[in-house]
């Protein structure tokens, strides 16, 4: 799957609220193509948040797992666990984690034999850094800075 990501934005990049107590906003990419990965890495790095990256959707749940994050960035069409079904197996667990799904190609079919698979936002590719981060500081709100230093 060759998608292109464009690191370059509109300027209008949001950067996560953060106080000195606070930690970073924590973000798992999950996403089998390891150019992806890279640049999404390196955009989210550069707007201050903490990354974590998996290769597939199986070892996305794994870290999930054994990590706490405050929003999944998802890949739909990977190996082993796609994205629809790495979304299911954190509904199911109940975890109360934004997810966003970006995608060359959104599974509708999907998402409306059962509406509660649907991402909290979804972002097509290719995509603007703009869009990305402004989904990301839509998601996050300003519970972000509040829920972080709650749990310190």
């Amino acid at each position: 799957m060759s998608s292109h990501i464009s690191p370059s934005g509109s300027g209008a990049e949001t950067h996560p609220e953060r106080s000195p107590k606070s930690r970073p906003v924590r973000v798992l990419v999950a996403d089998d193509d390891a150019d992806i990965r890279r640049v999404l890495s390196e955009i989210l790095n550069s707007a201050g948040y903490a990354v974590d990256a998996a290769e597939d959707g199986s070892l996305a749940w794994h870290t999930l797992q054994q990590n706490s994050y405050d929003i999944l960035i998802t890949d739909n069409g990977m190996p082993k666990v796609s994205g629809v079904e790495l979304l299911a197996k954190l509904r199911r667990a109940k975890m109360k984690l934004p997810v966003i799904m970006i995608t060359s190609l959104v599974p509708e079919n999907e998402f409306a034999k059962r509406p509660w698979l649907t991402p909290d936002a979804t972002v097509i590719k290719p995509f603007q850094t703009a869009e990305l981060l402004g989904k990301i500081g839509i998601l996050l709100g300003g519970r972000s800075k509040s829920r972080i230093e709650a749990e310190l």
